[in-house]
């Protein structure tokens, strides 16, 4: 079995140098460049599975380096996690809007950006085909822009509003246990309890007014978002 590649665009040598070593003994195959444009040309000739992409890089930035990854048909797919010293939430959408699967903020754990990979790896395994926009039942949930509307009318969701939703819409009828859900749309952290899911879950509803009844809770089990087929049987 081919072993997953990550690639680190990352200029701070230090951390490329301790992450490298973290993932290489996990088994991954790993590759590094420290600017812009040779992360650009190493996830060419690579095609990495995942991207640890530092926000500020010399030569190209990190933003510039993600909207052209997600604008090449070659990397449009590839995982890409944002790793940088600034954690303004305006930051954070950013990268999001611009195709981020993941953002991790500077001091970081190692432990906690291995399992993220993990996490990222994990979420990809619900859906490997999914596409950029989906819509049900006049939801739709577009990860380019990173927006939602409801009946052709925006609503503003926080970052983990807006995963846990996008995870739920691309299945619908499946049942997510909490487990499942906090490594699908919050990442796999250690300070997240499974009934941080069920605070996320009732914000999320009241601001879909009155369409919160399409997140259906299966008692003892989890969430899952109305299946159209049964809605109409």
């Amino acid at each position: 079995m081919p072993r997953v590649k990550v690639l680190i665009i990352e200029d701070d040598r230090p951390i490329a140098e301790v992450l490298t070593y973290n993932l290489k003994n996990a088994g991954y195959e790993v590759f590094v460049a420290t600017d812009g444009q040779d992360g650009l040309n190493q996830a060419q000739l690579k095609s990495p599975d995942v991207v640890v992409l530092d926000l500020m890089l010399p030569v190209i930035d990190g933003q510039e380096v993600c909207k052209r990854l997600r604008a090449d048909p070659a990397t449009r797919d590839t995982l890409i996690m944002m790793l940088t010293a600034k954690a303004e939430e305006t930051d954070q959408l950013i990268g999001f809007s611009l195709g981020a699967d993941d953002y991790v903020t500077k001091p970081f754990s190692v432990k906690v950006v291995m399992e993220r990979i993990k996490a990222l790896r994990r979420r990809r395994a619900f859906d490997p085909q999914a596409e950029d926009t989906v819509a049900c039942h006049g939801v739709i949930v577009d990860r380019l822009r990173h927006r939602v509307t409801i009946d052709n009318q925006p609503i503003p969701l926080t970052v983990s509003e807006f995963r846990l939703l996008d995870t739920l819409i691309r299945q619908p009828g499946r049942v997510f246990q909490r487990s499942e859900l906090i490594d699908a749309a919050l990442g796999d952290d250690i300070m997240v309890l499974e009934r941080t899911i069920d605070v996320h879950i009732r914000s999320l509803r009241r601001k879909m007014q009155e369409h919160a009844d399409l997140i259906e809770t299966v008692r003892g089990v989890g969430y899952r978002f109305r299946d159209p087929s049964a809605s109409n049987s």
